[in-house]
């Protein structure tokens, strides 16, 4: 099986996962240096999805393919199309743009990628699966950690705004388990954690694993709009925005599809944190490339590339 976006932080439990279960992996990077610390059992192969014939390698001999679209959107017709005449079977790292929570209703341009995504693969005589992570836990470290590192108050603006994180390492293993296993084919499933938590209260969740109350102060949409220049374009942080607003007063969109699929409930926003705890009191954890615009339309965790 081979999994694109291999050197991320979803892309490293997929691949973990399917190891674990005997499968052998096949993962994709651009470059083979930024493989280093996958497992050694895992065949490392160097392509970039906006050179489709480059992808051939690896394509070759596989039954399946974790697909997280990492690049531009001008070649996402010739890759789907390679797929198509490789391997029988995709799961695409999707994003929650048909949900009709007004959370994932903001305009973003990665929503709009992603759905053309979908409808290309539909077009074609592929078994797909669309998972759909909500609002990530792992947004947390670039979000708040240097604050927390830093022992500042954290300064967040719309601090009532209710998400459901989902542990990254939930959403890997759902996209192990669809890849692995038949029975999932034509599924489409929303991917949440089990709480719905106040932006306030998730930094709170992060104080208690660490044993010390942060303090949190809400910060005004435009001094987020001013602290965020040069840091993320402006129309992720105009979506960002939008969602939270919308989200205020009201309580977060959760499924159940973590606990379907796995057997098991999702890990609450308080277990990931005691497991990243050292990443809020050092140095920042792997610094990844990014998976997506963070936010509720395009997974934020590091995909890696």
């Amino acid at each position: 099986m081979l999994v694109t976006g291999a050197t991320g932080r979803v892309g490293r439990v997929v691949i973990g996962q399917l190891l674990d279960a005997g499968v052998p992996v096949r993962a994709l990077t651009r470059r083979p240096d930024a493989a280093a610390t996958l497992p050694a059992e895992a065949e490392v192969f160097t392509g970039d999805l906006t050179v489709p014939e480059s992808l051939d390698p690896a394509l070759n001999g596989a039954g399946a393919v974790f697909l997280v679209w990492t690049a531009p959107p001008l070649t996402a017709a010739a890759v789907v199309e390679r797929l198509a005449a490789h391997v029988r079977r995709v799961v695409f790292l999707s994003s929650p743009h048909r949900t009709p929570h007004p959370f994932f209703q903001q305009p973003n341009p990665m929503a709009a990628l992603h759905a053309d995504i979908e409808r290309l693969v539909a077009a074609t005589r592929l078994e797909s699966t669309i998972i759909r992570p909500g609002m990530l836990a792992s947004n947390a470290l670039a979000w708040w950690a240097p604050a927390i590192r830093a022992g500042a108050v954290v300064r967040w603006p719309y601090g009532a705004a209710e998400t459901a994180p989902v542990d990254d390492r939930d959403v890997g293993a759902v996209a192990a388990r669809t890849l692995r296993q038949d029975g999932y084919a034509a599924g489409d499933y929303v991917l949440t954690g089990s709480e719905s938590l106040t932006q306030a209260a998730q930094v709170d969740a992060i104080g208690d694993a660490l044993g010390r109350r942060i303090a949190f102060e809400e910060m005004t949409p435009d001094e987020f709009r001013s602290l965020s220049t040069g840091a993320a374009p402006g129309s992720v942080v105009d979506m960002l925005l939008a969602a939270w607003r919308a989200a205020v007063g009201q309580p977060a969109y959760v499924t159940t599809a973590v606990a379907d699929i796995l057997g098991r409930p999702p890990r609450t926003l308080r277990q990931w944190a005691a497991d990243h705890a050292a990443a809020f009191t050092a140095g920042p954890e792997d610094s990844a490339g990014p998976e997506g615009p963070a936010g509720p339309a395009g997974p934020a965790g590091s995909s890696g590339s």
